[in-house]
């Protein structure tokens, strides 16, 4: 197999490689916002490929019916994400009053766009479908009960493979873009070293029509930005903490059986058995009668 070389000076990330595809970037666009545009030249683009904090690029930036909205993509959780929003959205807005910076100092209100930020997280740690992340979280309190004059609103979309999967239906390259990442996360899995995970991943994805058009044409690309985005123990931490949920729910399920097996050899007051069931695992009445007519069978 063709190895490729990391070139640690390539910079751009593979999220906003396949977004920054205008009919892609609308695509995600309209599953988010159940709107219908069909021109992907209706998008004003407003990324600011220098606006740099800590290393961190803007990934996405732009402007539709008076909507400007930043998307970025995360495998990591911050809760400074709104802050870092905060930088961006400046920068862009001073970009967009520069022509007429001069009203701003008039009596007339001058109008801007509305600002969305969205963040397209598939990280390892768990994390919900949906988690908005404020600014005002991180204001040092005083006490006096004052409202913050700034606030900044990321909201987190969970895209692993698995959740938000309305969204993953109305935008195809998105759930693509998630079954790679998952398709790498099922190689390490099994044992591949981090570079031919990657390698064997595209080629599946390619194979399975997956990312197929932009694997193809890009492959020695979206390998270098893979093994540059991310680090093979972000991916190894993903795998242990599946492993160690999967191995969590299944002592759970164990745990239940044995008590229902127990309770059944005693002929025991069914009561009784809901009551320890509901009281042991944090279940509902209901989903304990599902776990013992479950078991019971077997």
């Amino acid at each position: 197999m063709e190895h490729y070389y990391l070139n640690r000076k390539y910079k751009d990330r593979l999220f906003r490689f396949i977004f920054s595809d205008k009919g892609n970037l609308l695509q995600l666009y309209n599953a988010i916002n159940d709107s219908h545009y069909n021109n992907p030249d209706d998008l004003v683009i407003t990324t600011i490929d220098d606006v740099v904090y800590m290393g961190m690029k803007n990934d996405l930036s732009f402007i539709i019916d008076d909507i400007m909205s930043l998307y970025e993509h995360q495998s990591t959780y911050s809760p400074n994400l709104p802050l870092r929003g905060l930088f961006y959205f400046s920068a862009m807005y001073r970009n967009y009053i520069e022509p007429m910076k001069q009203k701003l100092y008039t009596d007339s209100p001058l109008r801007i766009p509305f600002p969305v930020y969205l963040v397209f997280y598939n990280g390892s740690m768990e994390e919900p479908e949906r988690k908005e992340i404020l600014l005002s979280d991180l204001f040092i309190q005083n006490g006096k009960g004052m409202q913050p004059a700034l606030e900044c609103t990321a909201l987190l979309l969970n895209i692993n493979v698995g959740h938000n999967q309305k969204l993953m239906e109305k935008c195809r390259i998105l759930k693509e873009y998630a079954q790679f990442i998952h398709t790498i996360r099922s190689k390490i899995s099994v044992g591949l070293p981090f570079q031919e995970a990657v390698e064997t991943a595209v080629e599946d994805c390619i194979s399975k029509n997956i990312l197929s058009e932009i694997l193809r044409k890009n492959k020695a690309e979206v390998i270098d930005m893979i093994l540059t985005e991310y680090d093979e123990n972000e991916f190894r931490e993903f795998l242990k903490e599946d492993s160690w949920k999967k191995g969590h729910e299944a002592g759970i399920q164990t745990g239940i059986r044995e008590i229902i097996r127990t309770f059944s050899e005693l002929q025991l007051p069914k009561e009784q058995l809901l009551e320890k069931l509901t009281n042991s695992f944090s279940l509902s009445v209901e989903e304990a009668e599902e776990y013992i007519e479950k078991y019971s069978k077997l």
